[in-house]
């Protein structure tokens, strides 16, 4: 691959409906030319506590159902539904994969065995799930460390060294907002990743929920070599994530710019180029003088 791999994140921004789903697939295979799409599963009965269940939504204007509960039931996709996502996935030449927020559907995902199965931030501390992934999938497991301590960061990897498995991990520099204003997206974490985990882990990327695209071009300077964007056919749609997601044009871009400054990310192979012979020859001044020493 001559760029990083761009990850186009659906998460629930299907709305609960599998023709949705497939569209978004499509334009980001054939519009947009991403890498993979990714979606998210959960199992709701473990995930969230009776009385999370039973809460109202948070911003009622963006459920989907008369609690969270249920909100969360309406958006999730059962493990058949999935596996036709991966079908469709191959359909459009493009590579599938999802989150998981607990146990049991880390054991669903897990049994399409998928490229990769992300842990988002929320659940990265679920040290059965890590261990189940660890022990029973072959694949890698891309993990997200919004809202996580260096300590906490450190205990991950170590986890995964214990496992023997740390060169299946990659670590995402994350900020967990929606949007992110710019100066809280703090790109150097990148950097420090990089210097810290390197020469064990298998790769360093970046998932973005800020606007634009610009910050995701410094992350690949910076050497990220996974971008993971939310992403939707329209921001307006009902949903929390829309706001700080990529439509497919911005998607498409996100794309194609992320080909031309890895293109661009290299070292002079000799010191005048040849691209610049010419030049040299016609513009360069050389009166001769000697510089001292």
């Amino acid at each position: 691959m001559d760029r990083p791999l761009i990850v186009a994140e659906v998460g629930c921004n299907h709305k609960g409906d599998m023709a949705i789903a497939r569209e978004m697939i499509r334009s980001a295979a054939q519009f947009a030319k991403a890498d993979y799409v990714k979606f998210q599963k959960r199992c709701n009965a473990e995930l969230l506590t009776k009385e999370e269940y039973d809460a109202p939504h948070p911003n009622p204007g963006h459920s989907f159902g008369e609690n969270y509960g249920r909100h969360r039931e309406f958006l999730e996709f059962g493990v058949d539904q999935h596996r036709e996502l991966m079908t469709i996935c191959r359909e459009f030449g493009i590579g599938y994969s999802s989150s998981v927020w607990d146990v049991t559907s880390a054991a669903e995902i897990a049994s399409l065995n998928p490229d990769f199965i992300k842990i988002p931030s929320a659940c990265n501390l679920n040290i059965r799930m890590l261990e189940y992934l660890a022990q029973h999938y072959d694949g890698d497991i891309h993990v997200s460390l919004g809202m996580t301590t260096l300590e906490e960061q450190a205990s991950i990897a170590g986890l995964f060294r214990a496992l023997g498995v740390s060169d299946r991990l990659v670590f995402y520099s994350c900020t967990s907002g929606y949007p992110v204003p710019h100066e809280d997206v703090c790109l150097l974490e990148i950097t420090r990743l990089k210097e810290c985990y390197g020469d064990e882990i298998k790769a360093v990327g970046f998932s973005g929920h800020h606007l634009g695209i610009a910050v995701d071009m410094a992350a690949i300077a910076l050497g990220a070599t996974w971008v993971e964007r939310h992403f939707t056919l329209d921001r307006t749609w009902k949903g929390t994530d829309h706001a700080a997601s990529l439509e497919p044009d911005g998607l498409r871009k996100l794309v194609r710019d992320a080909g031309v400054v890895k293109k661009a990310l290299m070292l002079k192979n000799t010191p005048v180029l040849e691209i610049e012979s010419e030049q040299r020859g016609k513009l360069k001044r050389l009166p001769g003088v000697h510089f001292p020493g």
